[in-house]
């Protein structure tokens, strides 16, 4: 397999000697600025060869600097960052050598259109809530919610904006049937007690580009607690009969003690059938409300 490296690289001083090169390697030392000329942290870059397949990928550090060592090659960059342009060069890799390439400026991208004010009806044919969580301590169990429903209130400004979820508890489903019946047993959701998930958000608050954060309370097995949904708004399309849709992607991640869902009973027995958190994940489409 190629070498692939890679290195966060350290803000230099003449005081601080670069790392020597692998045998037979070569280096690309990258920097990634805005359009003002600030070094940009966190920006994703993709090192692929000529046929398109990653080699390897990485994540400026807070300098906007990243080097990756390679084998001697010519490669394509794909450079990222949410709000942004994307950008793509090609650069040489030459053995025993550090190439620096020219500094790579990224320009804002133009801003997604916003949903209409107004009522949006989620529509649970094309969105899914689904969560993953650590069985055993060993493997991940995913699974999903099958029933549930919710709109989106759009206000004249999308901070003053609102959204309702309701999820039907005894639609859980991972797969297996005897795990399904106990995560909806007395030990678990409760079902017979609590039918139904809610969650309530009354804050929607950027964070640049894409990103949102949605902030409300979430009620869960006779709990409430404040919950923060971190969103990436897709934008506006059409649906195949014409109809206006609106899509987001958002994740969060719940700590299970903080709804009392701390299973002692198993644990008693050294069965710790759940982690301590999961993650919930949700892909979202909407239709504007006639």
């Amino acid at each position: 397999m190629p070498l692939a490296i890679l290195q966060r690289l350290r803000d230099r001083s003449p005081h601080s000697p670069q790392s020597p090169l692998p045998h037979g390697a070569g280096a690309l030392d990258l920097s990634v600025h805005d359009p003002v000329g600030l070094p940009m942290a966190g920006v994703e870059i993709s090192v692929r060869d000529t046929d398109g397949q990653e080699v390897t990928h990485g994540r400026t550090d807070p300098n906007g600097r990243l080097t990756v060592t390679l084998p001697p090659a010519t490669y394509r960059l794909v450079v990222t960052s949410d709000g942004y342009r994307p950008v793509r060069i090609e650069a040489v890799v030459v053995a025993g050598e550090r190439t620096v390439p020219r500094p790579i400026a990224l320009q804002l991208a133009p801003a997604l259109p916003l949903p209409a004010p107004g009522q949006w009806r989620i529509d649970p044919d094309h969105s899914a809530i689904r969560f993953t969580a650590r069985h055993i301590g060993l493997a991940e169990i995913h699974g999903r919610f099958n029933r549930f429903e919710g709109g989106l209130w759009i206000g004249e400004r999308m901070r003053d904006s609102r959204v309702e979820v309701t999820i039907d508890a005894a639609s859980i489903d991972t797969g297996v049937r005897m795990r399904d019946d106990h995560l909806r047993s007395a030990e678990f959701l409760d079902v017979a007690r609590y039918p139904y998930l809610q969650f309530a958000g009354e804050r929607f608050v950027h964070k640049g580009g894409s990103r949102w954060a949605v902030q409300g309370v979430l009620h869960l097995h006779g709990v409430s607690r404040n919950v923060q949904l971190d969103t990436r708004y897709l934008g506006i399309g059409t649906g195949i009969a014409g109809e206006t849709r609106t899509a987001c992607t958002a994740v969060t991640e719940l700590h299970r003690e903080d709804f009392t869902l701390d299973w002692r009973t198993m644990l008693a027995r050294g069965i710790a059938a759940i982690g301590a958190t999961i993650r919930i994940e949700l892909d979202i489409q909407a239709v504007e409300h006639d």
